[in-house]
């Protein structure tokens, strides 16, 4: 069964195909109308929507198609333990079922490397645990140019080439990139102590500036929250 999967955020609109669980194509558009023009011409017999931009009764005046729309009262494949369930974001929850499917449907530690870094944690149990938020590379630059005096405002389009800077551009380079990256590694050996078989997944805007983490059982996937709303999906229509 093909399915069409579609993120709609603030700024962009992310889009696949499916077949099954398997990926084919994807999108990513800024105007509704350029991918509702695109999506016509695919081939595909359920939809997901996720969106922040446009609610369900918007978007079903615009598209010509059938669509389930992803909220806080959709059936989800695994337990939701957070104790504000209607306050988690969708896109975090997407994340922690695309890792949890992708690894077999055993614990793991889905990391999103997005505005803000967000971590997320199921069991073996299946049940999604919860995780933590912190600032993502561009806030924290932002951070320290705006309340700062004198500090610039960096734009980290590169991997600091050492965890030393020697300017204060550099500095500000080192302790932001290395700040992420060190705080990333902490996560995965403070989860590995309790759960060795954990398998981390990494994902987001910024998750390929982070490949290097690529490891035995660590798995950069950039699209991991379109893994996870397909697999939403295929749990509601079976």
């Amino acid at each position: 069964m093909r399915n069409l999967i579609i993120d709609i955020g603030n700024t962009r609109i992310k889009s696949a195909i499916f077949d099954g669980s398997i990926l084919i194509d994807e999108w990513v558009h800024k105007e509704l109308a350029e991918a509702h023009f695109d999506w016509k011409k695919q081939t595909f017999q359920q939809v997901l929507i996720s969106s922040v931009r446009w609610t369900m009764e918007e978007l079903s005046e615009i598209l010509d198609f059938d669509f389930l729309f992803l909220n806080h009262q959709t059936t989800l494949p695994i337990k939701n333990d957070y104790a504000t369930p209607h306050s988690l974001g969708l896109d975090r929850i997407a994340a922690a079922i695309g890792a949890w499917h992708m690894a077999g449907k055993q614990e793991i530690l889905a990391i999103d490397l997005g505005s803000c870094m967000t971590v997320e944690f199921v069991d073996s149990q299946h049940r999604y645990k919860g995780g933590a938020i912190s600032p993502g590379l561009k806030m924290r630059a932002r951070a320290m140019h705006e309340f700062t005096a004198k500090l610039p405002l960096v734009s980290l389009e590169n991997p600091p080439k050492s965890v030393l800077g020697d300017s204060t551009v550099s500095c500000m380079e080192a302790g932001i990139w290395f700040g992420i990256q060190f705080e990333i590694n902490g996560q995965i050996r403070h989860f590995q102590k309790k759960y060795p078989k954990i398998k981390v997944f990494v994902c987001g805007g910024d998750a390929q500036s982070f490949d290097s983490l690529a490891k035995d059982h660590i798995f950069v996937v950039p699209n991991l929250v379109l893994h996870g709303l397909n697999c939403i999906l295929n749990h509601n229509v079976e």
